[in-house]
Protein backbone atom coordinates (compact mmCIF):
# COMPACT_ATOMS: atom_id res chain seq x y z
CA UNK A 1 0.00 0.00 0.00
CA UNK A 2 1.08 3.69 -0.34
CA UNK A 3 2.90 4.51 2.56
CA UNK A 4 1.79 7.36 4.78
CA UNK A 5 4.03 9.65 6.77
CA UNK A 6 1.71 10.38 10.14
CA UNK A 7 0.54 6.25 10.48
CA UNK A 8 -2.27 7.08 12.69
CA UNK A 9 -5.05 5.53 10.72
CA UNK A 10 -7.00 7.56 8.34
CA UNK A 11 -9.93 7.53 11.13
CA UNK A 12 -7.78 8.80 13.44
CA UNK A 13 -6.66 11.60 11.28
CA UNK A 14 -9.88 12.74 10.26
CA UNK A 15 -10.78 13.57 14.08
CA UNK A 16 -7.64 15.40 14.35
CA UNK A 17 -7.59 17.36 11.20
CA UNK A 18 -8.82 20.82 10.86
CA UNK A 19 -10.06 20.51 7.25
CA UNK A 20 -13.46 22.20 7.26
CA UNK A 21 -16.84 20.36 6.67
CA UNK A 22 -17.43 19.48 2.90
CA UNK A 23 -13.67 20.74 2.14
CA UNK A 24 -11.53 17.89 0.32
CA UNK A 25 -8.46 17.34 2.87
CA UNK A 26 -5.38 18.25 0.94
CA UNK A 27 -3.61 15.09 0.11
CA UNK A 28 0.30 15.36 0.39
CA UNK A 29 2.37 13.66 -2.63
CA UNK A 30 5.29 11.53 -1.82
CA UNK A 31 8.54 12.04 -4.35
CA UNK A 32 8.26 10.01 -7.02
CA UNK A 33 4.68 9.19 -6.61
CA UNK A 34 2.45 9.97 -9.85
CA UNK A 35 0.50 13.48 -9.49
CA UNK A 36 -1.77 12.58 -12.25
CA UNK A 37 -2.93 9.05 -10.70
CA UNK A 38 -3.12 10.92 -6.93
CA UNK A 39 -5.14 13.77 -8.89
CA UNK A 40 -6.93 11.63 -10.81
CA UNK A 41 -8.34 9.71 -7.25
CA UNK A 42 -8.82 12.86 -5.80
CA UNK A 43 -11.03 14.29 -8.45
CA UNK A 44 -13.15 11.48 -9.02
CA UNK A 45 -13.78 10.87 -4.72
CA UNK A 46 -14.51 14.80 -5.28
CA UNK A 47 -17.17 14.30 -8.09
CA UNK A 48 -18.48 11.51 -6.34
CA UNK A 49 -19.41 13.45 -3.24
CA UNK A 50 -20.82 16.60 -5.56
CA UNK A 51 -23.14 14.25 -7.87
CA UNK A 52 -24.36 12.71 -4.58
CA UNK A 53 -24.34 9.49 -5.87
CA UNK A 54 -25.20 6.56 -3.39
CA UNK A 55 -21.64 5.28 -2.58
CA UNK A 56 -21.07 1.63 -2.40
CA UNK A 57 -21.64 -0.68 0.47
CA UNK A 58 -19.04 -2.88 -0.07
CA UNK A 59 -15.77 -3.14 -2.50
CA UNK A 60 -17.59 -5.30 -4.74
CA UNK A 61 -20.12 -2.34 -5.69
CA UNK A 62 -17.58 -0.31 -7.10
CA UNK A 63 -18.34 1.08 -10.33
CA UNK A 64 -16.98 -1.19 -13.65
CA UNK A 65 -14.67 1.22 -14.61
CA UNK A 66 -13.31 1.28 -11.17
CA UNK A 67 -12.31 -2.20 -11.54
CA UNK A 68 -9.45 -1.29 -14.19
CA UNK A 69 -7.83 1.35 -11.72
CA UNK A 70 -7.96 -1.19 -8.81
CA UNK A 71 -6.09 -3.69 -10.45
CA UNK A 72 -3.20 -1.28 -11.73
CA UNK A 73 -3.08 -0.59 -8.16
CA UNK A 74 -2.77 -4.04 -6.97
CA UNK A 75 -0.23 -4.66 -9.03
CA UNK A 76 2.37 -1.55 -8.07
CA UNK A 77 1.28 -2.32 -4.85
CA UNK A 78 1.88 -5.78 -4.80
CA UNK A 79 5.57 -4.70 -5.56
CA UNK A 80 5.92 -2.13 -3.23
CA UNK A 81 4.89 -3.52 -0.16
CA UNK A 82 7.98 -5.77 -0.67
CA UNK A 83 4.91 -9.06 -0.91
CA UNK A 84 7.80 -11.38 -2.95
CA UNK A 85 9.92 -11.60 0.11
CA UNK A 86 7.26 -11.72 3.12
CA UNK A 87 6.43 -14.55 1.23
CA UNK A 88 9.49 -16.47 1.28
CA UNK A 89 9.23 -15.67 5.17
CA UNK A 90 5.86 -17.14 4.98
CA UNK A 91 7.59 -20.52 3.05
CA UNK A 92 9.51 -20.69 5.90
CA UNK A 93 7.59 -20.90 8.41
CA UNK A 94 5.15 -23.12 6.45
CA UNK A 95 8.36 -25.69 6.34
CA UNK A 96 8.95 -25.03 10.03
CA UNK A 97 5.45 -26.33 10.92
CA UNK A 98 5.03 -29.50 8.22
CA UNK A 99 7.28 -32.19 10.24
CA UNK A 100 4.81 -31.39 13.43
CA UNK A 101 2.23 -31.42 11.09
CA UNK A 102 3.08 -34.36 9.40
CA UNK A 103 3.16 -36.09 13.02
CA UNK A 104 -0.21 -35.30 13.85
CA UNK A 105 -1.87 -36.12 10.39
CA UNK A 106 0.53 -39.97 10.76
CA UNK A 107 -0.87 -40.17 14.24
CA UNK A 108 -4.49 -39.84 12.85
CA UNK A 109 -3.35 -42.96 10.15
CA UNK A 110 -2.55 -45.18 13.20
CA UNK A 111 -5.74 -44.48 15.34
CA UNK A 112 -7.76 -44.97 11.77
CA UNK A 113 -6.28 -47.90 10.79
CA UNK A 114 -5.55 -47.20 7.07
CA UNK A 115 -2.38 -48.90 7.04
CA UNK A 116 -0.59 -49.63 4.75
CA UNK A 117 -2.84 -48.28 1.57
CA UNK A 118 -2.77 -44.52 2.73
CA UNK A 119 1.18 -45.30 4.57
CA UNK A 120 2.76 -46.37 1.12
CA UNK A 121 0.81 -43.42 -0.77
CA UNK A 122 2.39 -40.52 1.66
CA UNK A 123 5.58 -42.40 1.65
CA UNK A 124 5.65 -42.13 -2.07
CA UNK A 125 5.14 -38.32 -1.24
CA UNK A 126 7.88 -38.09 0.90
CA UNK A 127 10.41 -40.05 -1.44
CA UNK A 128 9.67 -37.43 -4.14
CA UNK A 129 10.01 -34.65 -1.96
CA UNK A 130 12.99 -35.13 1.06
CA UNK A 131 16.37 -36.35 0.36
CA UNK A 132 16.97 -40.26 0.43
CA UNK A 133 18.69 -40.43 3.83
CA UNK A 134 16.09 -38.40 5.39
CA UNK A 135 13.01 -40.37 3.67
CA UNK A 136 14.48 -43.46 4.64
CA UNK A 137 14.24 -42.19 8.67
CA UNK A 138 11.14 -41.01 8.30
CA UNK A 139 9.89 -44.33 6.52
CA UNK A 140 10.93 -46.31 9.40
CA UNK A 141 9.58 -43.65 11.70
CA UNK A 142 6.09 -43.66 10.08
CA UNK A 143 5.88 -47.30 9.95
CA UNK A 144 6.66 -47.65 13.56
CA UNK A 145 3.87 -45.47 14.42
CA UNK A 146 1.08 -46.85 12.73
CA UNK A 147 1.36 -50.26 13.46
CA UNK A 148 1.37 -49.15 17.37
CA UNK A 149 -1.61 -47.31 18.08
CA UNK A 150 -0.85 -46.50 21.27
CA UNK A 151 2.19 -44.90 20.24
CA UNK A 152 0.04 -43.48 17.57
CA UNK A 153 -2.33 -41.86 20.65
CA UNK A 154 0.74 -40.02 22.07
CA UNK A 155 2.51 -38.69 19.03
CA UNK A 156 -0.65 -37.35 17.97
CA UNK A 157 -0.54 -34.95 21.59
CA UNK A 158 2.99 -34.33 21.05
CA UNK A 159 2.04 -33.18 17.26
CA UNK A 160 -0.63 -31.35 18.05
CA UNK A 161 1.03 -29.04 21.22
CA UNK A 162 4.35 -28.37 18.99
CA UNK A 163 2.62 -28.11 15.79
CA UNK A 164 0.30 -25.18 17.80
CA UNK A 165 4.25 -23.41 18.64
CA UNK A 166 5.07 -23.86 15.26
CA UNK A 167 2.60 -23.26 13.35
CA UNK A 168 1.45 -20.07 15.23
CA UNK A 169 4.39 -18.31 13.48
CA UNK A 170 3.26 -18.53 10.24
CA UNK A 171 0.00 -16.78 11.79
CA UNK A 172 2.02 -13.95 13.38
CA UNK A 173 4.18 -13.71 9.91
CA UNK A 174 0.54 -13.13 7.79
CA UNK A 175 -0.31 -10.74 10.48
CA UNK A 176 2.47 -8.60 9.60
CA UNK A 177 2.49 -9.16 5.97
CA UNK A 178 -1.20 -8.24 6.38
CA UNK A 179 -0.25 -4.52 8.14
CA UNK A 180 2.40 -4.03 5.63
CA UNK A 181 -0.59 -4.25 2.83
CA UNK A 182 -3.26 -1.98 5.06
CA UNK A 183 -0.15 0.36 5.77
CA UNK A 184 -1.06 -0.25 9.52
CA UNK A 185 1.55 -0.56 12.62
CA UNK A 186 0.33 -3.38 14.99
CA UNK A 187 -1.49 -2.05 17.72
CA UNK A 188 -2.44 -4.85 19.58
CA UNK A 189 -0.44 -5.73 22.73
CA UNK A 190 1.62 -9.19 22.91
CA UNK A 191 -0.77 -10.40 25.73
CA UNK A 192 -4.04 -10.10 23.03
CA UNK A 193 -2.01 -11.33 19.83
CA UNK A 194 -0.36 -14.21 21.00
CA UNK A 195 -3.22 -15.86 22.36
CA UNK A 196 -5.43 -14.68 19.06
CA UNK A 197 -2.41 -16.34 17.03
CA UNK A 198 -2.40 -19.98 19.13
CA UNK A 199 -6.45 -19.61 18.75
CA UNK A 200 -6.22 -18.56 15.27
CA UNK A 201 -3.38 -21.25 14.85
CA UNK A 202 -5.78 -24.49 16.87
CA UNK A 203 -8.66 -23.74 14.25
CA UNK A 204 -6.45 -23.62 11.24
CA UNK A 205 -4.96 -27.29 12.17
CA UNK A 206 -8.20 -29.03 13.09
CA UNK A 207 -9.08 -27.67 9.55
CA UNK A 208 -5.88 -29.30 7.84
CA UNK A 209 -6.14 -32.37 10.14
CA UNK A 210 -9.87 -32.02 8.21
CA UNK A 211 -8.47 -31.66 5.25
CA UNK A 212 -6.01 -34.48 5.19
CA UNK A 213 -8.72 -36.90 6.51
CA UNK A 214 -10.31 -36.45 3.88
CA UNK A 215 -8.07 -37.01 0.73
CA UNK A 216 -6.96 -40.14 2.97
CA UNK A 217 -8.82 -41.56 5.63
CA UNK A 218 -11.72 -40.62 4.28
CA UNK A 219 -12.52 -44.03 1.96
CA UNK A 220 -12.73 -46.68 4.87
CA UNK A 221 -15.56 -43.92 6.70
CA UNK A 222 -17.33 -43.93 3.90
CA UNK A 223 -17.61 -47.49 3.26
CA UNK A 224 -18.78 -48.49 7.35
CA UNK A 225 -21.14 -45.61 6.56
CA UNK A 226 -22.17 -47.08 3.56
CA UNK A 227 -22.52 -51.17 4.80
CA UNK A 228 -24.26 -49.45 8.22
CA UNK A 229 -26.82 -48.31 5.99
CA UNK A 230 -26.75 -50.45 3.59
CA UNK A 231 -25.55 -48.55 0.40
CA UNK A 232 -22.22 -50.53 0.43
CA UNK A 233 -19.89 -49.19 -1.89
CA UNK A 234 -22.20 -46.32 -3.58
CA UNK A 235 -21.22 -44.53 -0.53
CA UNK A 236 -17.95 -44.12 -1.27
CA UNK A 237 -18.89 -43.02 -5.27
CA UNK A 238 -20.61 -40.74 -3.79
CA UNK A 239 -17.93 -39.25 -1.27
CA UNK A 240 -15.11 -39.72 -3.95
CA UNK A 241 -16.94 -36.68 -5.65
CA UNK A 242 -18.55 -35.12 -2.54
CA UNK A 243 -15.32 -34.54 -1.18
CA UNK A 244 -14.24 -32.28 -3.31
CA UNK A 245 -16.49 -29.77 -2.45
CA UNK A 246 -16.90 -30.22 1.45
CA UNK A 247 -12.42 -29.52 1.31
CA UNK A 248 -13.12 -26.65 -0.97
CA UNK A 249 -15.29 -24.95 1.91
CA UNK A 250 -12.94 -25.74 4.39
CA UNK A 251 -10.30 -24.04 2.29
CA UNK A 252 -12.65 -20.86 1.88
CA UNK A 253 -13.01 -20.98 5.93
CA UNK A 254 -9.22 -21.03 6.32
CA UNK A 255 -8.42 -18.19 4.27
CA UNK A 256 -11.47 -16.20 5.18
CA UNK A 257 -10.05 -16.54 8.95
CA UNK A 258 -6.80 -15.76 8.01
CA UNK A 259 -7.51 -12.25 6.05
CA UNK A 260 -10.38 -11.18 8.59
CA UNK A 261 -8.02 -11.16 11.64
CA UNK A 262 -4.64 -10.63 9.71
CA UNK A 263 -4.36 -7.02 9.74
CA UNK A 264 -4.98 -4.53 12.88
CA UNK A 265 -7.90 -3.06 11.40
CA UNK A 266 -11.46 -3.07 11.13
CA UNK A 267 -13.50 -4.64 8.64
CA UNK A 268 -17.07 -3.35 7.77
CA UNK A 269 -18.17 -6.44 7.46
CA UNK A 270 -17.11 -10.24 7.78
CA UNK A 271 -17.36 -11.76 4.31
CA UNK A 272 -16.78 -15.48 4.09
CA UNK A 273 -15.74 -14.59 0.33
CA UNK A 274 -14.38 -11.81 -1.13
CA UNK A 275 -12.56 -11.06 -4.37
CA UNK A 276 -9.35 -11.77 -3.03
CA UNK A 277 -9.77 -14.38 -1.20
CA UNK A 278 -11.56 -16.35 -4.20
CA UNK A 279 -8.31 -15.06 -6.58
CA UNK A 280 -6.09 -16.27 -4.00
CA UNK A 281 -8.12 -19.83 -3.70
CA UNK A 282 -8.16 -20.02 -7.59
CA UNK A 283 -4.26 -19.75 -7.80
CA UNK A 284 -3.78 -22.38 -4.78
CA UNK A 285 -5.67 -25.08 -6.85
CA UNK A 286 -3.53 -24.09 -10.02
CA UNK A 287 -0.51 -24.21 -8.33
CA UNK A 288 -1.21 -27.42 -6.59
CA UNK A 289 -2.64 -29.17 -10.05
CA UNK A 290 0.40 -27.73 -11.31
CA UNK A 291 2.65 -29.27 -8.60
CA UNK A 292 0.37 -32.48 -9.14
CA UNK A 293 1.17 -32.54 -12.97
CA UNK A 294 4.84 -31.72 -12.61
CA UNK A 295 5.43 -35.15 -9.96
CA UNK A 296 3.53 -37.01 -12.22
CA UNK A 297 4.87 -36.03 -15.85
CA UNK A 298 8.26 -34.87 -14.22
CA UNK A 299 9.53 -36.88 -11.72
CA UNK A 300 12.89 -38.05 -13.88
CA UNK A 301 14.05 -34.56 -13.41
CA UNK A 302 15.39 -35.74 -9.94
CA UNK A 303 18.41 -37.99 -12.18
CA UNK A 304 19.55 -34.48 -13.26
CA UNK A 305 19.11 -32.47 -10.00
CA UNK A 306 19.67 -34.91 -7.50
CA UNK A 307 16.88 -35.73 -4.79
CA UNK A 308 17.24 -31.88 -4.19
CA UNK A 309 15.08 -31.70 -7.50
CA UNK A 310 12.13 -32.74 -5.46
CA UNK A 311 12.78 -30.17 -2.76
CA UNK A 312 12.69 -27.12 -4.99
CA UNK A 313 9.86 -27.83 -6.77
CA UNK A 314 7.59 -28.08 -3.26
CA UNK A 315 9.49 -24.94 -1.61
CA UNK A 316 8.54 -22.84 -5.21
CA UNK A 317 5.03 -24.51 -4.76
CA UNK A 318 4.34 -23.49 -0.77
CA UNK A 319 6.40 -19.42 -2.03
CA UNK A 320 3.67 -19.77 -5.00
CA UNK A 321 0.80 -20.52 -2.69
CA UNK A 322 1.88 -18.10 -0.50
CA UNK A 323 2.19 -15.40 -3.32
CA UNK A 324 -1.68 -16.08 -4.26
CA UNK A 325 -2.92 -15.73 -1.00
CA UNK A 326 -0.86 -12.04 -0.33
CA UNK A 327 -2.47 -10.74 -3.71
CA UNK A 328 -5.58 -11.79 -2.84
CA UNK A 329 -5.19 -9.40 0.93
CA UNK A 330 -3.67 -6.87 -1.65
CA UNK A 331 -6.69 -6.91 -4.29
CA UNK A 332 -9.29 -7.06 -0.98
CA UNK A 333 -7.49 -3.54 0.10
CA UNK A 334 -7.05 -1.46 -3.18
CA UNK A 335 -10.69 -2.95 -3.48
CA UNK A 336 -11.64 -0.92 -0.14
CA UNK A 337 -9.57 1.86 -1.42
CA UNK A 338 -11.61 2.43 -4.41
CA UNK A 339 -14.94 1.76 -2.43
CA UNK A 340 -13.58 4.86 -0.29
CA UNK A 341 -12.77 6.92 -3.53
CA UNK A 342 -16.18 6.43 -4.72
CA UNK A 343 -18.18 7.27 -1.82
CA UNK A 344 -16.53 10.88 -1.86
CA UNK A 345 -13.17 10.27 0.37
CA UNK A 346 -10.75 11.86 -1.50
CA UNK A 347 -8.19 10.98 1.26
CA UNK A 348 -8.10 7.34 0.89
CA UNK A 349 -5.73 8.32 -2.28
CA UNK A 350 -3.01 8.11 0.13
CA UNK A 351 -4.17 6.34 3.08
CA UNK A 352 -7.29 3.77 3.74
CA UNK A 353 -10.11 5.09 5.80
CA UNK A 354 -10.15 1.70 7.78
CA UNK A 355 -10.06 2.58 11.64
CA UNK A 356 -7.41 0.22 13.13
CA UNK A 357 -8.67 -2.53 15.85
CA UNK A 358 -6.16 -1.13 18.04
CA UNK A 359 -4.40 1.91 17.95
CA UNK A 360 -0.64 1.59 18.34
CA UNK A 361 0.85 3.72 21.47
CA UNK A 362 2.76 6.67 20.76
Amino acid sequence: MARTRHRTGGLVGRLRGGTAPGTAPEVERRPGESADVLDSDRERARAAAERGETPPESPTDIEPRGWLATLKRTGKEFKDDGLQDWAAALTYYSVLSLFPLLLVFVALIGLFGEYPRTVNAMLDIIRDVAPGSSADTLERSITGVVRNKGGAGALLGVGLLTALWTASGYIGAFMRASNAVYDVEEGRPFWKLRPLQLAVTAVMVVLIAALAIGFVVSGSIARSLGDTIGLGGTAVDVWSIAKWPVMLLIATVMIALLTYVGPNVKHPTFRWITPGSALGLLALILASAGFAFYVANFGSYNATYGALGGVIVFLVWLWIANLALLFGVELDAELERQRELESGQPEAARELQLEPRQAPKP
